[in-house]
């Protein structure tokens, strides 16, 4: 089971594969947001929810700081998968990190903070792990 861990605004951890923001999609009729990001920001929402339904969002200008970890092929040599776990050798696959910050971004609007806005510094990092997960850090600046 996935399964998110926060010290209140300090450090969120869930475990599992990371889903980027996708594109809007256009059926010819109407936009809509492909299913797999809206599941994803859904469990986000979901998890943050389970631990801090009783927080108020913050309202302050905040830090944000997201490491994603991407697991590590079962096909990589020792010599290999000890260098990507010392962070040696980063992942650079997909998705993009600017599609990863807007994911978790979106996931915590109006539940962890008002409004992404208030978001004046961001860092987001891709590193490899034993097991894939995203960590997030809220800081009020």
């Amino acid at each position: 089971m996935n399964i998110w861990r926060i010290n209140r605004c300090e450090d969120l951890i869930y475990h599992g594969k990371i889903q980027a923001k996708q594109r809007p999609r256009f059926n010819g009729k109407f936009v809509y947001t492909p299913k797999e990001t809206t599941n994803y920001e859904n469990w986000v929402k979901a998890c943050y929810l389970e631990k801090y339904n009783s927080e108020k969002p913050l309202e302050t200008p905040l830090e944000v700081r997201i490491i994603a970890f991407y697991e590590i092929p079962s096909s990589t040599s020792k010599k290999k998968k000890q260098m990507m776990l010392d962070n040696k050798i980063y992942p650079t696959i997909k998705p993009d990190t600017d599609n990863i910050a807007k994911s978790i971004l979106d996931s915590l609007n109006g539940i962890a903070y008002k409004d992404d806005k208030q978001v004046v510094k961001l860092t987001v990092e891709k590193r490899y792990d034993e097991t894939p997960s995203v960590s997030v850090w809220i800081s009020e600046v």
